[in-house]
């Protein structure tokens, strides 16, 4: 069995944090191995004091859609006794995505748990990154409690993000498919930031590592319970293809938000569904089959219409390839009618430009070579480099 990160601190007798004020980031997600939440756990450690609890994008209980702003009286009750603040840190504002000083005031250490699904535009990474940018400067100390990557640790996919695109969705420069744990990547922001304040005396980070975890491992592979980290990720399954599928928020396609298979399910009310999935199946793409469905999102994109599409149905997920497939998903849905598709333009992420589809690849290169009938090959052909530099240079920061 798989320990994360809170059961092993919490194995431990909670020697870090006994006598301590801490502040913890967390959501719907932070429990341990029996379903108790971070809040409880921590706070069943003697002499520890819980005044400030901070939810990510979703809210602490994962309650809002995605792009809602949540105020910090709408962040979400705490079924504990002690009843520390909740603090939102996804508000309205690009401003709201980081706490303050004066939040983190008075804390001993700040503790980071959180379930990642494995994609650079989870925010839920970026969250933890400002939240370190501004306490570690404090001279606070950070403590991540680690979980498992649900996708595994071995295989990364996508272009790397480029400088000038950095966004909430890209708070760093990697892969779409990163293949690191949030321990992981919190090293790398140490270490970053430790770069950008040479003369500061920073915080320190500590993070506790989760036990029995490998990279060859997948989130059912661990004997956990899963808890939606977020509103539409219902299940392993949604994380697998996510990494792609998540491109489809810069289109008017339909991601399959407002259906019971978020990601899994794909289209828009012109798309002829028998053709699609014909035309996907005789690409012949690796682990993957698509079967032609009509369904009527109940919200989002193209609520109450009548809508074809696909289901990806993975067979081989060591095989599969989530944004080459995503990609090559993309253009044959725009290639039914180029002029009912469109990439979205309304702010997202807070942010106007680059457009969200930029934001998502991480440059405007896909797009552009998509708007000009670039195959989906020769397109992904022009990442093989970077994966490979990608996954020499993040080696040096495994764990596991």
């Amino acid at each position: 069995m798989v320990l994360s990160g809170l059961d092993v601190l919490v194995s431990q007798g909670g020697d870090l944090v006994q006598g301590k004020t801490i502040g913890l980031v967390t959501h719907a997600a932070g429990v341990d191995r029996h379903l108790r939440s971070s809040i409880d756990r921590l706070c069943a450690i003697p002499g520890v004091t819980l005044p400030i609890v901070f939810g990510p994008e979703h809210g602490l209980h994962g309650q809002a859609q995605d792009l809602i702003g949540v105020d910090d009286d709408q962040a979400g009750p705490i079924a504990s006794q002690r009843h520390p603040r909740v603090v939102s840190l996804y508000g309205t504002t690009f401003e709201s995505l980081k706490p303050t000083p004066q939040q983190l005031a008075g804390l001993d250490l700040l503790i980071i748990d959180m379930q990642d699904v494995g994609s650079r535009f989870y925010t839920f990474q970026a969250t933890m990154k400002y939240c370190m940018q501004v306490a570690l400067p404090m001279g606070l100390n950070v403590l991540v409690l680690d979980r498992p990557n649900p996708i595994g640790g071995l295989q990364v996919e996508g272009p790397m993000l480029q400088a000038g695109y950095e966004s909430f969705v890209g708070a760093h420069p990697m892969a779409v498919r990163h293949g690191l744990t949030l321990g992981e990547l919190a090293r790398i922001y140490h270490r970053q930031i430790s770069q950008d304040h040479p003369d500061h005396r920073l915080g320190q980070l500590q993070v506790i590592a989760c036990q029995g975890w490998s990279r060859q491992m997948y989130f059912d592979d661990c004997r956990l319970p899963w808890v939606l980290p977020s509103p539409n990720m219902p299940s392993l399954d949604t994380a697998i293809v996510y990494p792609g599928q998540c491109l489809l928020e810069g289109t008017n396609l339909s991601e399959g938000r407002g259906t019971t298979r978020p990601f899994e399910i794909c289209g828009a009310p012109w798309i002829d569904a028998v053709h699609l999935a014909d035309a996907m199946q005789k690409i012949g793409l690796p682990g993957v089959v698509f079967r032609p469905v009509w369904f009527r999102p109940t919200f989002q994109k193209h609520a109450g219409m009548d809508c074809g599409g696909v289901q990806i149905h993975v067979t081989n997920r060591e095989l599969f390839l989530p944004v080459r497939t995503s990609l090559a998903l993309l253009i044959q849905m725009r290639s039914q009618s180029v002029e009912r598709f469109a990439w979205r333009t309304e702010i997202y992420e807070f942010v106007r430009e680059p457009i969200a589809i930029d934001l998502l690849f991480g440059s405007s290169q896909e797009r552009l070579a998509i708007e000009q009938g670039v195959r989906w090959q020769e397109i992904a052909k022009e990442w093989e480099s970077q994966e490979q530099q990608y996954l020499e240079s993040s080696r040096e920061d495994w764990a596991y």
